[in-house]
């Protein structure tokens, strides 16, 4: 197998906590380093950490953890396989290995940050990708070219933390038609625990106003905004700074 070998937080299986499948298992491939220092990053710790895998390596893992569903899915193969980060796209043989999994039956998405080309992957691989908030301090490296790459298999994720985040998201949604092109899933900021503030990240810009979970829900109501809202699934059942969840 000609695939390269990819440096790896962690892999494990647990359930999809976010998007469209929420609730599904999941088999998480975590891969370290990202480009960016979102405000409200809560996995800090892929930035650096992990260890070089071969391809069997990561493959074998996955194929251990899957195996018990084996029988169980007519609907299609479970667990679902998400590639994540960190950004999983600045690993350049990602894609590969996504594409090895799609042949193997599995459902593949990618959590990417909207800040890399998304149009190497295999069309089968399922993109949610973030368009990034005033609130994050990265808003200035959404890269705008991967809208048109966009199916109506994927997903478009706001993090929204602050009434300046919720507006912006408006302004997005109504000049690209962003409703028309695929699912609009809409996430509040989580609060970090103290353990999870890396020093890296970037600060929230100054003049913004935080605005709660209640009030956002609120307002996409208000709105009729054509969009899902989501908690993080995973954040509920289990402890919010817990790793390999």
């Amino acid at each position: 197998m000609s695939l390269e070998s990819l440096v790896v937080n962690e892999v494990y299986l647990s359930v999809q906590g976010e998007s469209t499948f929420a609730g599904l298992p999941c088999v998480f491939i975590r891969l370290t380093a990202c480009n960016l220092r979102c405000s409200y990053c809560d996995t800090a710790y892929a930035f650096t950490e992990g260890a070089r895998k071969t391809p069997e390596e990561i493959l074998s893992a996955v194929e251990r953890l899957a195996q018990p569903y084996s029988a169980s899915a007519p609907g299609g193969r479970l667990p679902l396989i998400e590639f994540t980060g960190g950004e999983p796209l600045l690993q350049k043989g990602s894609p590969a290995l996504m594409r090895e999994l799609c042949d193997r039956g599995f459902t593949v998405l990618v959590e990417t940050s909207g800040a890399i080309d998304i149009s190497p992957l295999d069309p089968r691989v399922r993109r949610i990708m973030d368009l990034k908030c005033p609130s994050s301090g990265e808003v200035e490296r959404n890269l705008w070219s991967n809208l048109a790459q966009l199916r109506s298999t994927d997903e478009i994720k706001f993090v929204i933390g602050t009434e300046e985040d919720y507006a912006w998201m408006k302004e997005q949604m109504e000049k690209h038609r962003l409703s028309a092109v695929c699912p609009i899933l809409v996430s509040w900021v989580h609060p970090l625990k103290p353990d999870q503030q890396a020093p890296s990240l970037k600060p929230v810009p100054a003049g913004q106003t935080p605005l709660t979970r209640l009030d956002l829900v609120n307002r996409m109501l208000r709105d009729a905004l054509p969009a899902r809202f989501q908690l993080q699934m995973h954040k509920v059942i289990w402890p919010p700074e817990e790793r390999g969840v």
